[in-house]
C-alpha cells in the first residue's frame, strides 16, 4: 500500500471494514434463525394431548373406577411405551382423600404430577 495515495488507502481500508461488518451481521442473522427455529420445534414436541389424554386414563381407572386392578395399571403402562414411546408410572393412595402420583418421560419431556382427588 506504499505506492497509493491516502485516499486510496481510506477507500480500501472502508472496504475492508464494510466486508467485515456484512460478514458478521450475516452470522448473527443466522444463528438468530437457528435458536427461533430450535425454539419453534421445542414447542411442537411437547406431547401436551398425549400427556392430557393419559392422565384422563389414569384418574378414571383409579378415581373413578375405584377397582384395585393390577392388569389395568400394566395395560396402561404397556400402550404408553407402545404407542408413545413413553415410559410411565403412577401410583396411588385412597384414604379421605385420592391421591395419584403421575410420572411421563418420552425421552425429550418429563412430566410429573401429583393429583388429589376434590
Amino acid at each position: 500500500m506504499a505506492g497509493l495515495n491516502e485516499d486510496a488507502q481510506w477507500i480500501i481500508l472502508m472496504g475492508f471494514i464494510v466486508s467485515f461488518s456484512l460478514f458478521f451481521l450475516a452470522i448473527v442473522l443466522n444463528q438468530s434463525m437457528v435458536v427461533g427455529q430450535t425454539t419453534a420445534e421445542n414447542v411442537l414436541d411437547f406431547p401436551k394431548n398425549d400427556i392430557r389424554d393419559l392422565r384422563a386414563e389414569i384418574i378414571n381407572s383409579v378415581y373413578y373406577e375405584n377397582v384395585e386392578n393390577p392388569t389395568i395399571h400394566q395395560d396402561i403402562i404397556s400402550l404408553a411405551l407402545a404407542r408413545q414411546g413413553a415410559i410411565v408410572s403412577y401410583s396411588n393412595y385412597t384414604g379421605n382423600y385420592t391421591y395419584i402420583n403421575i410420572h411421563y418421560n418420552n425421552g425429550v419431556t418429563v412430566y410429573d404430577e401429583n393429583w388429589t382427588s376434590p
